[in-house]
């Protein structure tokens, strides 16, 4: 009877070390207003109604994440947390600076405040990554409701954050990476 207790011995003593292991290691971060505070600014809170969206948005084959939050003042943040802040709405019709285009109100107080929170992923915990390849707030779009949908940029099929906008005529808008910054295009009446 000894020979069956020797076998169990080690196979108890494999399964409590991977157990031990798995404790190790960390569980995924959940999207939620403690880790966009972490990462971002403690400024900005989730945007209830609206989903992050994981896509590859910069093109290197690593899932990035777009967070709809709302944000007060990000700026304050941008330098201690390693992001930059960015107005491609504005800047496509003319002024994009967001050390000046920060402070513009939308008409709704509903949308004021209304950013969109770009994680480009590194390696393979991609988004969720400590030290991601690049963090970026991007203030005034005017959305509602957020998706991604591969479009044509210069003859070549980018991945782009298509927005449902916020106001009168219902447009529909994409935002989307051209290897070096995000920029906006106005596409027209809403895409069904």
């Amino acid at each position: 009877m000894k020979f069956p207790d020797v076998c169990f011995l080690p196979g108890l003593l494999c399964v409590l070390s991977a157990a031990a292991v798995a404790q190790n290691v960390p569980a995924a971060a959940p999207v939620d207003n403690a880790f966009i505070q972490r990462v971002f600014s403690i400024t900005c809170t989730l945007l209830p109604g609206v989903p992050p969206i994981v896509a590859d948005f910069d093109g290197d084959g690593t899932d990035d994440i777009a967070i709809p939050a709302k944000c007060t003042n990000p700026m304050m943040d941008q330098a201690e947390n390693r992001f930059k802040v960015v107005d491609p709405y504005n800047e496509f019709f003319g002024y994009g600076d967001p050390k000046i285009t920060n402070g513009f109100a939308s008409e709704d107080p509903e949308f004021r405040g209304r950013s969109l929170l770009i994680i480009h992923g590194a390696g393979p915990e991609a988004w969720r990554s400590a030290t991601p390849k690049a963090k970026f707030v991007i203030i005034n779009l005017p959305f509602k409701q957020l998706r991604a949908r591969k479009m044509m940029v210069k003859k070549k099929a980018v991945t782009a954050i298509y927005a449902e906008e916020a106001s009168a005529d219902e447009m529909t808008s994409s935002v989307f990476w051209d290897g070096r910054k995000y920029k906006y295009q106005p596409l027209g009446s809403n895409l069904e």
